[in-house]
């Protein structure tokens, strides 16, 4: 039987020109929407660029002000700091220090900086000098004695200003201790952003040289999730909300667009996604070699993860966006 629909209906109509597309599209962009991730490290002057990380480099505390300026002028959604300590050692003392590198940073960003919004990750493998993310015990991650350096942690970042903690450890039962802590220290109006379904994937490669934070035997599949799952995002969301997580967080982004969508579909919060340093470094990279238009898959990448349903997106282009859209 012929179609009724054809010549009645004419989806092309609505594709005709850019004004019409933009009229009547359904997943819009914005520079607030983007928070930058970038690396803090000691001393002065220092810029030390990462290679696998095109365009992106560890920063001293005062190479780190015009950074968060730019991204203050461009109306970003903000910025969150990760941190590179000179020395590590098997407490990671360095990540709860009220003298670490990533509290000195943010109280020189709020001073310098007034307005742009902060957020630290909080986790241990670049403060370990075994790279995991806990205490070890038996050559295995103690999920419960973690606990009490990762809300240490999120109470130093609180008191030195930051506006939002991450716990990226995925330990159980870190969003009640840090919740519990925070309220404890005063801190109760600090929100949880909880990298609440973090899988182990291969993706994370260059962030790894960009941290200094490759584990130095084994890997953290015993903690973080397999990549094979997918109701069990859920049931790690559910839990952390319940925790008292106030947004969640799905890392990495673009090959867990799926996991976006039904986290979107489930949960009536702010969520938030990832696009990682291997997201990242492999556009650039296909970009270098002229097989990808740059600019134009840095916005698609970017829409895609809007569509599946995040709110905000952590992810190294996200200057670059913000001037493409303006």
């Amino acid at each position: 039987m012929k179609s009724m629909a054809f010549p009645i209906h004419r989806p092309r109509r609505l594709r005709s020109s850019e004004a019409m597309r933009r009229l009547v599209r359904e997943a819009t962009l914005a520079p607030s929407q983007f928070i930058l991730p970038l690396f803090a490290c000691e001393g002065e002057g220092v810029r030390k660029e990462i290679g696998s990380m095109p365009g992106n480099a560890q920063l001293s505390v005062d190479n780190l002000i015009p950074e968060a300026e730019e991204c203050k002028r461009l109306g970003l959604g903000g910025l969150i700091l990760f941190g590179i300590p000179d020395t590590k050692d098997e407490l990671a003392s360095g990540a709860y220090s009220d003298e670490g590198i990533v509290q000195k940073a943010v109280r020189s960003l709020k001073r310098e900086v007034p307005g742009l919004l902060v957020i630290t990750d909080v986790c241990n493998c670049e403060y370990t000098s075994h790279g995991h993310c806990g205490v070890i015990r038996n050559g295995d991650v103690d999920n419960d004695a973690t606990l009490n350096w990762l809300a240490r942690t999120a109470v130093s970042h609180a008191r030195a200003g930051a506006d939002i903690v991450a716990p990226s450890d995925m330990m159980d039962g870190r969003v009640d201790a840090i919740r519990t802590a925070l309220d404890e220290a005063g801190c109760v109006n600090t929100p949880i952003l909880s990298y609440a379904a973090k899988y182990a994937s291969v993706f994370y490669g260059p962030f790894r040289e960009a941290a200094e934070s490759t584990p130095q035997f084994g890997d953290r599949r015993g903690y973080q999730m397999d990549p094979a799952n997918a109701r069990e995002a859920i049931r790690e969301i559910t839990l952390d909300l319940e925790e008292g997580a106030d947004m969640i967080m799905v890392k990495p982004a673009m090959p867990y667009l799926d996991v976006i969508r039904t986290a979107r579909d489930l949960f009536d919060v702010s969520i938030g996604a990832y696009q990682v340093s291997g997201e990242f470094s492999m556009i650039v990279a296909a970009a270098e070699k002229g097989w990808l238009d740059l600019d134009r898959t840095i916005l698609e990448s970017l829409t895609s993860i809007r569509r599946a349903g995040a709110d905000f997106t952590l992810t190294y282009f996200a200057k670059r966006a913000a001037q493409l859209l303006s």
